[in-house]
């Protein structure tokens, strides 16, 4: 069974209560739950991981224990080299997903040190980018792609 990381980045946790207008009243638990039933209708295993710190979402991807990758870096989307590095030295398949749309956003959100690196980079969905980021990676490795 084909087996997804569903890395989440920081301040993701407060999803639900932080700044609704822009990133809306739903969880991160219930985003989780949902994207977990749409794995089960696919037929693909998910494990989630979510830090406010870039040493541990470095450290959970050199486990290598998944086949894909679904990833909300958030703010180290625009600063880390380091999450950059480690995609790079683990090499496997991962779609970035933004619930807003930073090119929309200040120019500082511009500057993305996943985009180039990723299969497909979903923004501005609020959480149905995480589905579309689900859907891309099952239909990658049901094809035999990945």
């Amino acid at each position: 069974m084909t087996r997804i990381l569903v890395l989440q980045g920081p301040n993701l946790d407060l999803l639900g209560t932080r700044q609704p207008a822009l990133y809306g009243t739903e969880t991160l638990d219930e985003i989780h739950a949902s994207l977990a039933q749409h794995a089960e209708r696919l037929g693909v295993e998910l494990d989630f991981f979510q830090s406010n710190h870039e040493g541990a979402l470095v450290d959970r991807l050199h486990r290598r224990d998944f086949d894909a990758v679904i990833v909300n870096a958030a703010a180290y989307t625009h600063t880390s080299v380091a999450l950059r590095d480690a995609f790079l030295a683990v090499a496997v398949p991962f779609v970035e997903v933004h619930l807003t749309d930073p090119w929309q956003r200040e120019p500082f959100r511009h500057v993305n040190f996943l985009h180039d690196i990723a299969i497909r980079t979903v923004v501005g969905q609020g959480s149905r980018g995480y589905h579309a980021a689900l859907e891309t990676l099952a239909a990658r490795f049901r094809e035999g792609d990945a």
